[in-house]
């Protein structure tokens, strides 16, 4: 939901927004200078988000790699009116420094977002696109209705899996492979 202003803020005046002692257990976006409060996840998005960073960092750490994260927020150098917070992302070079801070400053290779009932299908797929065109190699976009998993990648359409198909990592996460049923989980046992 975005906050009622006709003010568009940078980056520096978002960052000074949400370290105000009322936003402190909230979730912001700064979308093209806007202010947009994310919703609370579902107890069913939460456990999704929660698998995709399982099996991410299974693949991890059998190679290597950074380890995927939930809810970190990013900022593309050069942009001064955005800073997004995904699901789960993950910077795949393990020797990048870790954002202690703050936004981390740069894109991570990697973003999961998993669909909140609230949230207009079109909406999270226009904020797809804008990370790819911003840098991010490989975004799954996660629809627990009706189970279905968006893939965006630079220079390539769109593709959308349905839990017969699986998800793979391409050429960003070779070898990457994940049944696109196991996400969508019916009963609470593993």
């Amino acid at each position: 939901m975005a906050l009622p202003t006709e003010k568009t803020y940078t980056v520096d005046e978002f960052e000074a927004f949400i370290a105000r002692p009322e936003n402190r257990d909230r979730h912001f976006e700064l979308i093209d200078g806007a202010i947009v409060e994310k919703a609370m996840p579902t107890e069913e998005h939460s456990l999704i988000t929660g698998l995709f960073i399982y099996f991410l960092s299974v693949y991890a750490r059998e190679r290597g790699l950074g380890l995927p994260g939930p809810e970190s927020r990013f900022r593309v150098p050069g942009n001064l009116r955005n800073t997004r917070q995904p699901d789960a992302s993950m910077i795949i070079d393990p020797d990048v420094p870790i954002t202690i801070k703050g936004a981390a400053p740069r894109a991570p290779d990697v973003i999961v977002e998993v669909r909140s009932p609230d949230e207009n299908y079109d909406d999270l797929r226009e904020k797809a696109r804008w990370y790819v065109s911003n840098g991010v190699r490989l975004v799954w976009l996660v629809f627990p209705r009706p189970k279905i998993v968006e893939v965006y990648r630079p220079d390539t359409p769109s593709e959308i899996l349905t839990v017969e198909d699986t998800i793979e990592g391409y050429d960003v996460l070779p070898g990457f492979t994940l049944p696109v049923a196991n996400l969508f989980i019916t009963r609470r046992s593993g």
